[in-house]
């Protein structure tokens, strides 16, 4: 059987990815591998420090290949570990672990396809959001283009109301598909 295609829901926070994430995998009928951080954050009441970074790749890394382990066509990853490297550079500048940036690197160019969601919804406050400003929002948005684009990685960006953006990915996930 071949390899489940595997599309990353990619972007800076607050710009929906999640509930996309989620809305695909339903629409599609196909698993969805969740954002680790998240959790491990929560778990950890808000407290994540350079030490941290090493398990946190982990985590993201394994949640990625349980869901591509139960993967049929096609797989959606909310957000990914080059997402990770991106975070770690913004908040522990130097810390990253060399070998969470190569692993980063390397499965990076595994999937298929990217959905790039812009920040151009409303920005909705949670305690683990670092942007709120139009301003640091769209220089965290160029940042996120930028790994795409320095990579060469394929991309299809989602932007719009949430209707439009629901659409949008769907019928890029579907020419993916043909």
């Amino acid at each position: 059987m071949p390899e489940p295609k595997r599309i990353v829901i990619f972007g800076t926070e607050s710009t929906g990815k999640t509930t996309l994430t989620q809305r695909l995998a339903a629409h599609f009928a196909e698993p969805w591998a969740p954002e680790f951080v998240r959790e491990f954050w929560d778990k950890r009441g808000g407290e994540i420090g350079a030490c941290d970074l090493g398990t946190i790749a982990l985590g993201q890394m394994a949640n990625e290949d349980l869901a591509v382990a139960q993967a049929r066509r096609v797989v959606f990853f909310d957000t990914n570990l080059l997402t990770c490297t991106l975070w770690n550079d913004f908040l522990f500048p130097g810390a990253c672990p060399p070998w969470v940036r190569d692993e980063a690197e390397e499965r990076a160019r595994t999937p298929a396809l990217y959905l790039l969601c812009d920040a151009d919804v409303p920005f909705v406050p949670d305690p683990q959001r670092c942007f709120p400003d139009p301003e640091s929002r769209a220089g965290a948005e160029r940042i996120w283009l930028a790994a795409l684009e320095s990579r060469r990685l394929p991309f299809v960006r989602i932007r719009g109301a949430w209707p439009e953006r629901e659409q949008a990915a769907i019928a890029a996930v579907e020419r993916l598909l043909r």
